[in-house]
């Protein structure tokens, strides 16, 4: 017995001999400064390589720039063979397609990540839907740009027809169709961005503690109650997040879009007419474009699309702290 003793009191002083939380050498600590010097590292040659990438098209944008100034914003034109470029149809076209399939995507995301996060439905069910929907992000946009042309097109041009012909007073359904459009656009980057808002959601929604829902039944709420008093309240600012990634996505989205756009550089307020977006016109003229100011507008609305989408991040970034302050 004293003997077991004498060696669990040797184990301690061993322990407590090897055990130094006030070191400040050896390899331990050797390994967590390098690790942290390397996270600094990296973030810092992030940081370069963002402001070298905006300096060098900023550079190429310049003859747009001093041609154009500031009003290249607000401008309607763009012809290229009389050299006179504008940017406002193309900021429209972008913020408007993007607009759309955010309107479409958010609830519909948010749907799945319920369906797929309670018990709705059985887990052997469940996780094939989840499966299934996060599987349409590693789809090539190319791809669903082609099936949006043989498929989405012609299904959707019935009901834009008859839009069309019922409403046509209201400005947003008074062009007639063609089939490529605003509308189809934004329906097909809604497709491209659900994945992303009912992944996130869905992880949200897992690690909102189970002692809320309880609590808030056991307080009489129903179910539904429960899911939008206190579940999605809770999990607001991870939404807010994913809604921002995939607003990112839609903003920047290129080959799928410039499929099904049209791309025709005006401005209407119908959703069934042509349209064009920024990347879709960086796609489809940057290999042809020969002239300087032509290359500078086309590097000028790089830059216009990078501000939007620095723009809508910091935006969501305050919303986020403030909903936070808000909940502590």
């Amino acid at each position: 017995m004293e003997r077991s003793k004498l060696s669990k009191s040797l184990a301690r002083r061993n322990i407590n001999a090897n055990l130094d939380l006030t070191a400040v050498s050896g390899v331990s600590v050797f390994l967590d400064q390098g690790f942290t010097w390397l996270v600094y590292g990296v973030a810092i040659c992030t940081a370069l390589t963002l402001f070298w990438l905006s300096w060098v098209i900023l550079q190429q944008a310049l003859p747009a720039i001093q041609q154009f100034g500031l009003g290249f914003l607000s401008g309607n034109e763009w012809n290229i063979g009389e050299l006179k470029f504008g940017a406002l149809p193309f900021i429209y076209g972008t913020l408007v397609s993007s607009a759309i399939a955010l309107l479409i995507a958010l609830p519909v995301g948010v749907s799945v990540a319920l369906v797929t996060s309670e018990d709705f439905i059985p887990d052997w069910v469940r996780s094939p839907i989840a499966f299934v929907v996060e599987l349409i992000a590693a789809i090539p946009s190319v791809i669903i740009g082609l099936w949006g042309i043989f498929v989405l097109i012609p299904f959707l041009l019935p009901l834009q027809q008859w839009l069309f012909d019922r409403f046509s007073f209201i400005p947003l359904f008074s062009t007639a169709p063609s089939g490529p459009g605003l509308l189809t656009s934004g329906i097909v980057l809604a497709i491209m961005i659900v994945p992303t808002i009912a992944a996130i959601s869905r992880d949200v929604l897992l690690v909102v503690p189970k002692e809320l829902r309880s609590a808030s039944m056991a307080l009489g709420a129903t179910r539904w109650e429960s899911i939008f008093r206190v579940l999605l309240p809770s999990g607001i600012s991870g939404i807010l997040g994913a809604s921002t990634l995939a607003l990112g996505r839609a903003l920047g989205e290129t080959m799928a879009v410039a499929m099904v756009i049209g791309n025709s550089p005006q401005i209407n307020p119908s959703l069934l007419d042509l349209s064009s977006t920024i990347p879709s016109v960086l796609a489809t003229q940057f290999a042809e474009a020969l002239d300087p100011l032509h290359i500078g507008a086309l590097m000028y609305l790089s830059l216009i699309l990078f501000a939007i989408t620095l723009l809508v991040n910091v935006v969501a970034v305050l919303l986020v702290k403030v909903l936070g302050h808000q909940k502590a």
